[in-house]
């Protein structure tokens, strides 16, 4: 009669050590709206685990067919969880289970420990402007809790818009570029700012007149649906058929395009008069030579009328006038600074 030979202990190094799965997802996008190789790592796994029961993929995921239980193992109970080659996958919380990471990372540090394969994938995605996503939600709450973002209005936050304007002008032609970042987000604040406002107006008594009413809601992402809409209109050389080799080829297309939309009986529509004066002169300039009419300069005498002079000198040679007198300026505190240091 055979006798079965007892067998040497198992060797531990030999053992399959399994794998750990942390799958992270963005709130960005659509719960449910996962990558492929996210979907079939969550059906492939022994055990899906998520600390967070309100966590907002659990929904899709269970009605998919995966079971998911909620659980926040410390790195060592992770660890053991795969022993025999099993594949547990975490679902991380919108925090990123920042205590499980580095538990895991010492374990694997001391060396006394046969850890399990580890795995990052990530099941969603930010496109890019997905932040832009978090600044309308923050100022959502802001516009609803702030005591005093709660109670501005357009014509209260207009000065605003003009001061960080001059700011972020400020910082371009200064050449600093953390200070660009910083006023750029500055202007876009104002942009959503006033887009927020806006949702909360109210329209005309009936839906026949609501889209005609001043006063008619629009939000932020009408505002951006605008803007699209009128660049790709105006770019027929990207969109459409048209070609443009030149700048000037591409200027001259969203002249054209633009006369088209607005429809204006005067080149001098739609030149805000509130502007700086230099900056109003050499716009008018540029209106009348683009169009290529001829416009004597006004009779009049003093400052005002030298002024205009040299405002649409200075367009006819391709200088900005606000600009250059703003470095001439820029220069003349430089002395003032040096005279007062004497």
């Amino acid at each position: 009669m055979n006798q079965t030979e007892p067998q040497p202990p198992a060797d531990p190094s030999t053992e399959p050590v399994g794998r750990v799965v942390l799958l992270t997802t963005s709130h960005r996008v659509a719960p449910g709206l996962l990558s492929w190789p996210a979907w079939q790592a969550l059906h492939a796994a022994d055990e899906v685990l998520c600390a967070d029961a309100e966590h907002p993929q659990l929904p899709y995921l269970r009605e998919a067919g995966v079971r998911v239980e909620q659980a926040a193992p410390a790195a060592q109970e992770l660890v053991e969880a795969c022993a025999g080659g099993r594949t547990v996958l975490v679902v991380a919380t919108a925090e990123g289970d920042r205590a499980l990471t580095d538990g895991l990372a010492r374990l694997a540090g001391t060396g006394r420990v046969a850890m399990p394969d580890l795995e990052l994938l990530p099941a969603s995605y930010d496109l890019p402007g997905a932040r832009l996503l978090d600044l309308v939600q923050v100022m959502d709450r802001i516009r609803e809790e702030c005591p005093w973002s709660s109670q501005q209005t357009h014509k209260g936050l207009a000065k605003y818009v003009i001061e960080e304007a001059y700011e972020l002008v400020e910082a371009i032609e200064e050449g600093d570029r953390e200070e660009l970042r910083e006023e750029l987000g500055d202007v876009l604040l104002q942009v959503v700012f006033h887009a927020r406002i806006a949702e909360e107006a109210t329209g005309g008594d009936s839906d026949d007149d609501a889209d005609d009413d001043e006063e008619a809601p629009f939000s932020i992402d009408d505002v951006a649906a605008g803007i699209v809409e009128k660049l790709i209109h105006r770019h027929p050389h990207v969109f459409g058929d048209d070609s443009a080799q030149t700048p000037e080829d591409v200027r001259a297309h969203w002249l054209r395009t633009k006369a088209e939309e607005k429809r204006r009986t005067s080149l001098t529509e739609g030149i805000p008069l509130g502007q700086p004066a230099l900056a109003l002169a050499a716009k008018l300039a540029s209106r009348a030579r683009t169009a290529s009419l001829d416009v004597p300069l006004p009779p009049g005498e003093g400052i005002g009328y030298d002024l205009l002079t040299l405002a649409l000198r200075a367009e006819s040679e391709g200088v900005d006038p606000e600009a250059a007198l703003r470095a001439a300026a820029r220069a003349y505190r430089a002395a003032i600074l040096t005279a007062e240091a004497r």
